[in-house]
């Protein structure tokens, strides 16, 4: 009897004594809100080795947390074979509040939960908690699920790669670096090349070559309009119609037989030239618009004064467009001349006298607006007042509006002059 009894204690003995050696976690848990926790905590792992052999299988475990107070203890894991982690997850009011992983390090001391924890995740979510890792908490790319394979999705650097430069995809789904002078432009397909600012350009009155004598019908512009609907042709003040007194073919103006130039004829023509690249800046007004269109008042000063006006606002003039005025101005009495002028800001485009008998004085002016100002042609002629035409530039600046004058004087007190009628029209 007394031989059983040696024998057994000898065994639990042994059996003590080949039992893992034991790190105590102890720690008081609270709520964010400063109350203490109440819950329990599931502790899960997989099997690994311990550090004096002992074999660790997978299982799991549940400890109860009652007012804040933990108290556990675990086999290290940081000097296991393969070095592990425990997965952690909190338990309150029958929800997973949250999860962390554990590295427990051999101590002879408990540990605080600050002491272990290596890594948390969100309620609800998942760690890779019963997989094992390194003792600090390092998880290679080929543990995490899909992991390597969004990696090999995304675009990597490619040879032409340069930091501080404008990246571009290439054909093989490489971010290389787009190459070129720091003043390119970047097209679509990752090219570079000069960028393409340079605005249109006008030709107003241009001097027309062919032989004005009743039978010609072929006559040169100086350049080949862009685009072609640009182009703007007066014979004797009168404007002509594309395709009813004319054609157009690069800068050749063939015209129709019934519309033939007869000797004495005066021939004006305006047209745009298009710019390269990108051109002008975008239009906010991109149709046709009558700016001002009326009546004006009667004048009977001896000085140039307004009969009428029309304010262009701000910002609606851009490079690239045209604006076509009219006006006709009557003539009251008979015994004196009179003046009539049309003013484009501070620039007077034109300035004509008509004699007496003059009863209609009428005006045409286009005015090409450019960065600078404006190119402006223009013409006028009378009851008696002969057809004159020509071409001023105007310096004046418009991107904060502009006004439009039409003026008149008379000679002697008992003459007027009336703007019967007046019309800006701005073309985009």
């Amino acid at each position: 009897m007394i031989q059983r009894l040696l024998f057994a204690a000898a065994l639990l003995a042994r059996l003590a004594v080949a039992a893992p050696a034991l790190t105590t976690i102890q720690d008081v848990l609270y709520m964010a809100n400063g109350t203490r926790f109440n819950g329990s905590l599931t502790i899960s792992w997989t099997s690994f080795q311990a550090a004096d052999n002992s074999n660790i299988i997978t299982q799991s475990m549940n400890v109860m947390v009652v007012d804040g107070n933990l108290l556990v203890r675990l086999v290290p894991s940081t000097n296991a074979n393969p070095a592990g982690y425990y997965s952690v997850t909190y338990n309150s009011n029958g929800q997973v509040q949250f999860q962390e992983q554990w590295a427990v390090p051999p101590s002879s001391t408990p540990l605080y939960v600050s002491q272990v924890r290596i890594g948390t995740a969100a309620s609800g979510g998942s760690t890779s908690g019963t997989g094992t890792g390194t003792g600090t908490g390092t998880i290679t790319e080929s543990d995490v699920t899909g992991l390597v394979s969004d990696l090999g999705a995304r675009p990597v650097k490619g040879p032409a790669f340069a930091p501080g430069a404008v990246a571009v995809v290439d054909a093989s789904g490489l971010l290389d670096s787009v190459s070129g002078n720091a003043s390119d432009c970047v097209h679509v397909d990752g090219s570079t090349g000069p960028c393409g600012n340079q605005a249109p350009s006008f030709v107003d009155g241009d001097t027309i070559t062919g032989i004005v004598d009743g039978s010609n019908t072929t006559f040169a512009l100086s350049a080949a309009p862009n685009p072609p609907g640009s182009l703007v042709f007066y014979r004797n003040g009168m404007l002509q119609k594309a395709g009813l007194d004319f054609t157009l073919n690069n800068n050749s103006v063939q015209f129709l037989p019934a519309s033939t130039p007869q000797p004495g004829d005066t021939l004006l023509a305006s047209y745009r030239l298009g710019g390269n690249g990108s051109g002008p800046a975008v239009q906010s007004f991109p149709n046709p618009q009558v700016l001002c269109s009326g009546t004006g008042n009667t004048v009977t000063t001896q000085n140039l004064s307004s009969m009428g006006s029309c304010l262009i606002p701000a910002g609606l003039l851009l490079p690239g467009d045209r604006v076509e005025i009219r006006f006709d101005s009557l003539h009251g009495g008979a015994a004196n001349g009179f003046s009539v002028a049309l003013a484009w800001g501070g620039t007077t485009v034109l300035d004509r006298n008509a004699a007496a008998g003059d009863t209609v004085v009428t005006a045409h002016a286009d005015a090409s607006i450019v960065p600078t100002g404006a190119q402006l042609g223009f013409s006028s002629w009378g009851a008696l007042l002969p057809f004159a035409a020509g071409v001023v530039t105007s310096t004046d600046a418009y991107t904060a509006g502009l006004l439009i004058d039409f003026q008149a004087e008379v000679t002697a007190v008992g003459d007027s002059v009336t703007l019967a009628n007046y019309t800006v029209v701005r073309i985009p």
